[in-house]
């Protein structure tokens, strides 16, 4: 077959933030940019199966709960309640939503987007190969790989039963489970324990390490470990799968310890593998580590010079808004041969647990570790008048500054609207200098009454532990 001709400047392979972050970014320079995505709508795994649809869900259990437990509906007679097909009715809703949004983006760009199942002909060719067989190839420049990661499997589980899910199929769920195991208590585990428990299914949580989200501040992870319980979620530490039988209705769990665990289904949430088998990569030398993930350069640069990778088929932060950043990143390399930007170091992570978790920064941990002479301020939420309004009593909100440079180490923050508290600590993190201490948020007014004022609130506690 003849080498086709050069079609494009740069093709992207999928269309999750990492791959929208890219082609974005080539197009509005003038680039001839197509993306290549798997299925019939772009988004990725983000917008379909991970980060919208169970935030989508997560919010409406809240809101039930919140509905349930707020005084001024104490006298209705009924007690609220919703099912799991309900809640992804709402999520079906404003996953239709972001693909008309991201579709827009590529549209007004003028960025081709092409469907089928991407491989690698050459370094410079990609082969398009749809659900019938057909194929075309076509030639390019540059290629991103950015084809995200999908939830690990290992052999001896059958996913092929109905009641034994995975992140990504447990949203099919259509009987109405009275309890489920949940294997696996990293993020999306700890998430998704929530989100059942605010639905009234019991649920056994399944952690394989001594304590729930290690990497998180102690005090922070100690918290979710006590909401959970207090909310009714069995969680079990130390524990691993001996066998896993599935049932014409229901699943059983044999632990390793001897245990014996029965629910009506399982959500297995144990881990994720990069997205590479269909790329054919030895056809270009490239070769993944035992996770299927790709190394690349401070460019994200692969070992072949015009072939780039962002997102989760690298690895670590594996967060949609670092896949984003990363894609821009990646596209100003391939522009302009180099690039001064860097993700940010200190990158805030949002879990969206009931009650949510967002931290930033250093760990006490960390930081004892380090000797850093460290303080600590704190604010709790049932302090605040607009926690009060709105009966968000549950959280707080700790901040960790140097004794005497009075610099800002790190920000935990846990309850609800964590996840958009942080940006205000954040933002003074990244000042440099004199323009991040502690003393900025006693210094400066806030709205009153807002959540914000948790910071004014923790800096005037810190800084009363801190002798002149």
């Amino acid at each position: 077959m003849a080498t086709p001709p050069i079609q494009f400047d740069a093709v992207v392979i999928g269309t999750g933030p990492g791959g929208e972050g890219a082609a974005m970014q080539l197009a509005k320079h003038g680039r001839r940019v197509a993306v290549i995505e798997k299925y019939d709508s772009i988004g990725g795994g983000c917008t379909h199966w991970g980060t919208i649809p169970s935030k989508a869900l997560r919010h409406s259990v809240s809101r039930l709960i919140e509905y349930n437990s707020t005084p001024l509906f104490a006298g209705e007679k009924v007690h609220r309640g919703l099912t799991f097909a309900e809640i992804l009715r709402h999520a079906q809703g404003v996953i239709g939503k972001q693909i008309r949004l991201r579709s827009g983006f590529y549209e007004r760009n003028n960025v081709t987007v092409l469907h089928g199942v991407a491989s690698f002909e050459s370094a410079h060719e990609l082969r398009i190969t749809q659900a019938d067989g057909t194929y075309e190839i076509i030639g390019c420049k540059q290629i991103v790989i950015a084809t995200g990661s999908r939830p690990y499997h290992p052999q001896d589980v059958d996913f092929s039963h109905e009641r034994i899910y995975d992140s990504d199929t447990v949203l099919q769920l259509k009987h109405e489970p009275r309890s489920i195991i949940i294997y696996g208590a990293g993020v999306i585990g700890c998430e998704y324990a929530s989100i059942f428990r605010g639905l009234g299914v019991k649920v056994d949580l399944i952690n394989t390490r001594e304590r729930l989200l290690s990497f998180l501040d102690a005090e922070i992870s100690d918290a979710l470990s006590y909401h959970l319980r207090n909310s009714g979620v069995v969680i079990r530490h130390n524990e691993e799968y001996q066998s896993i039988r599935g049932h014409e209705d229901g699943v059983t769990m044999y632990t390793q310890s001897g245990k014996r665990i029965d629910a009506d289904c399982l959500l297995f949430a144990n881990g994720r593998s990069g997205n590479f088998e269909q790329l054919q990569l030895e056809t270009v030398g490239l070769t993944t580590n035992h996770r299927g993930q790709l190394e690349v350069n401070k460019h994200y640069q692969t070992a072949v010079d015009n072939i780039y990778a962002v997102g989760d088929i690298i690895g670590y932060p594996s967060l949609a808004s670092a896949a984003y950043d990363q894609g821009r990143i990646c596209a100003t390399a391939m522009l302009f041969g180099d690039c001064d930007q860097r993700l940010i170091s200190d990158i805030p992570t949002g879990i969206y647990t009931i009650p949510e978790i967002s931290s930033v920064g250093k760990t006490e941990e960390e930081l004892t570790a380090q000797k850093v002479p460290y303080e600590v301020g704190r604010a709790q939420f049932k302090h605040l008048a607009r926690a009060q309004i709105s009966n968000m009593l549950v959280g707080s909100l700790k901040i960790l500054f140097h004794r005497e440079t009075k610099q800002v180490l790190g920000i935990h923050c846990f309850g609800e609207r964590a996840a958009e508290i942080i940006h205000i600590g954040q933002a003074i993190m990244e000042q440099q200098g004199e323009g991040n201490t502690i003393e900025y948020f006693v210094n400066t007014t806030f709205n009153y009454p807002t959540m914000a004022e948790a910071y004014r609130v923790a800096a005037l506690n810190g800084l009363n532990r801190v002798k002149n």
